[in-house]
């Protein structure tokens, strides 16, 4: 074990891929501290239906925040990674793009507002959250660090931006602010992380990327993320329509109660992705390399994956009920037992997430567009029934159902994505092996 652990530490793109995973990790954890103890803290103030309304507004503007987003996150890091020399061209070109897609979903959104049930109040407090929407243009630059392995610097930017939100939202609660100001704070986020990416950028005296534009690039980068912008919508679909249905059909106290199992739920899915998103260099690298590696990685990604998430899962079925009354207090008692089977949707997340970087390795976001719209449509469904017969616990069964039929079951019905399948079920049964052993 010590002869191991030397070599892993003299191994220069261990300790390069686990530093930059640290960050990663820090950053992360730091934004759980935030969110259990400053955003708890505003759901116990607002109560259940005034956080169901912020809730709802934000689902709501989530859903169509893929299409601002133009599915390029993980095709900008394939491109800096496959194609340097074309760094300002690609940085350029997609922070333009990104700037349109923020102006196109603030219309389309002001297009579709009139339509619904929401009132005047509500649907402001929609338009504000969605002018955050623009200021995503710069993350390219987190893609570029993300392209060079360096984690530190996005963590350093996410981190002022986490300081400055939970100090905002601390000094409205203790000055008893109304709701709209918790929205602004949603805007504040936006902005504010975006200035701390541009001047990361600019203090590594890398040229200004924002300059550049070609339409060729342009052409290509839409090409390739046409798919992901669909796949991103219907994922964010899936993910929130539950939140959009019960406000149709129970109320804006229900989607409180319910959005706090969703806040603890949710912690975690950080986890998949920042593993990921370290990890996809190394991936592409392994599949230049040999097939072999390739798989073996994945199939090692997986078992991981599943291992950590069965974990949260059991620790938070045993403490659900006393979490929620710990952190919400008896408002939102009722959260427990949504929790329940909410948590062991993120098993599946964590699969989703994990075999996501397969299809963008392999250029095949088209599948990952059809497996996202077939869990979104049995969402949609089971929610439609089940809502009215069995409540919040009805929805969060939906979701858990929707997310085993996208991340798992469909890999088996293509045969493109049939190994992936196989190898999901070896780190499942993998899993199981361990207590056997036991």
């Amino acid at each position: 074990m010590r002869n191991k652990l030397q070599e892993l530490k003299s191994n220069l793109g261990f300790r390069k891929y686990f530093f930059n995973t640290s960050w990663l990790f820090a950053e992360q954890s730091l934004r759980i501290l935030s969110g259990l103890f400053v955003g708890v803290w505003v759901a116990r103030y607002l109560g259940p239906e005034q956080f169901g309304v912020f809730s709802y507004a934000i689902a709501f503007t989530a859903i169509f925040a893929g299409i601002a987003k133009l599915g390029l996150d993980e095709i900008m890091v394939r491109e800096l990674i496959n194609t340097p020399e074309k760094r300002d061209a690609f940085l350029g070109t997609a922070f333009w793009l990104k700037i349109l897609g923020g102006f196109f979903v603030m219309g389309l959104i002001a297009s579709i507002v009139p339509f619904t049930s929401n009132d005047a109040t509500t649907n402001l407090f929609i338009f504000i959250i969605a002018a955050g929407l623009v200021f995503q243009s710069f993350e390219v630059v987190e893609f570029y660090f993300q392209s060079q392995v360096l984690a530190k610097i996005n963590s350093i930017a996410k981190i002022i931006q986490l300081a400055l939100s939970s100090v905002f939202k601390i000094y409205f609660v203790l000055t008893e602010a109304e709701l709209i100001c918790f929205v602004l704070v949603t805007v504040f986020d936006a902005l504010s992380l975006a200035l701390s990416f541009f001047i990361a950028y600019q203090l590594r005296k890398n040229p200004s990327f924002y300059i550049h534009f070609d339409f060729r690039v342009a052409k290509q980068l839409i090409k390739d993320s046409w798919p992901l912008i669909f796949s991103s919508v219907l994922i964010m679909m899936y993910m929130r329509i539950d939140q959009i249905m019960i406000k149709e059909l129970l109320g804006e106290y229900e989607v409180g109660i319910y959005a706090a199992a969703v806040r603890l739920s949710e912690a975690f899915y950080f986890i998949p992705m920042f593993i990921s998103a370290s990890l996809f260099p190394a991936i592409l690298n392994a599949k230049n390399q040999s097939e072999e590696l390739y798989k073996q990685r994945f199939l090692r990604l997986y078992t991981f994956m599943v291992r950590i998430a069965v974990a949260i899962a059991l620790l938070m079925t045993l403490f659900s009920d006393w979490l929620i009354l710990l952190l919400f207090g008896r408002a939102y008692q009722e959260a427990g037992q949504v929790l329940i089977i909410q948590i062991w949707g993120g098993i599946f997340v964590f699969l989703g997430v994990a075999s996501g970087k397969w299809f963008i390795a392999e250029n095949r976001q088209i599948l990952s567009l059809f497996r996202t719209f077939y869990g979104m449509l049995m969402n949609v469904v089971l929610n439609f029934f089940l809502i009215p017969e069995y409540g919040l616990q009805g929805a969060a069964f939906a979701t858990l159902a929707s997310q085993f039929m996208a991340a798992y079951f469909f890999d088996l019905l293509n045969k493109e994505t049939r190994l992936m399948f196989f190898m999901k079920t070896k780190s499942l049964i993998s899993f199981g092996s361990i207590f056997k052993k036991g």
